[in-house]
């Protein structure tokens, strides 16, 4: 798609990124984009009424592009309940890692807007949540977890349990093996497949 075949929303949000990687997103203003595309802030503001819209927008693009991959396995009911989580974990995992460590300038800087913009990083993890519930669903209907388990609180558990492998200031930290996020999974499908004990009350 060329520039101009481009969608001025796509176009000014291309702009917000460049400026947020060059001057941060204290510093970054609407009139720095305009005057990087070439035309009036007015035409900016048509289509986002404020600085922090246009942030709220290019967070949501930046987490999107973890979640929508996902949410493509996990609407995928072809396949077992145990193979779509599998490759939900291993892409997720996969994603994070790449946006920490390939340009960790710039994550630095879409980190500090996921964490002011509270409603677009919860509606974020929400949304992760959502799909590891359906997926954990789907393997309790057909019989490939157990029966016993609720599946809303086993997704919660599922990314608290993974949370060294794809949270990005633990990847920052640690960086897990592979060799780690396999043994960890195999772990968690197991018990995911046995009869819940239950803890001590």
């Amino acid at each position: 798609m060329t520039t101009e075949e481009t969608p001025l929303p796509e176009r000014i949000l291309d702009a917000a990124e460049v400026l947020l990687r060059r001057h941060g997103a204290e510093k970054m203003n609407v009139v720095d984009i305009a005057r990087a595309l070439g035309m009036s802030h007015g035409n900016v503001y048509r289509h986002f009424p404020s600085k922090k819209a246009v942030l709220d927008a290019v967070a949501v693009r930046w987490l999107n592009k973890v979640s929508s991959p996902l949410e493509q396995i996990a609407a995928d009911q072809t396949r077992p309940a145990s193979e779509r989580l599998a490759e939900w974990f291993h892409t997720l995992r996969a994603a994070k890692r790449r946006k920490v460590l390939d340009d960790p300038e710039l994550f630095r800087v879409y980190h500090a807007i996921a964490i002011t913009m509270r409603t677009v990083a919860s509606e974020h993890v929400a949304s992760l949540h959502a799909q590891l519930e359906r997926i954990i669903a789907d393997g309790i209907a057909a019989g490939e977890f157990s029966a016993g388990l609720d599946a809303q609180v086993a997704a919660r558990a599922f990314m608290q349990s993974t949370m060294a492998f794809h949270h990005p200031l633990m990847i920052m930290q640690e960086c897990p093996s592979d060799e780690e996020a396999r043994a960890a999974f195999g772990i968690i499908l197991s018990g995911l497949k046995a009869s819940p004990s239950g803890l001590p009350r």
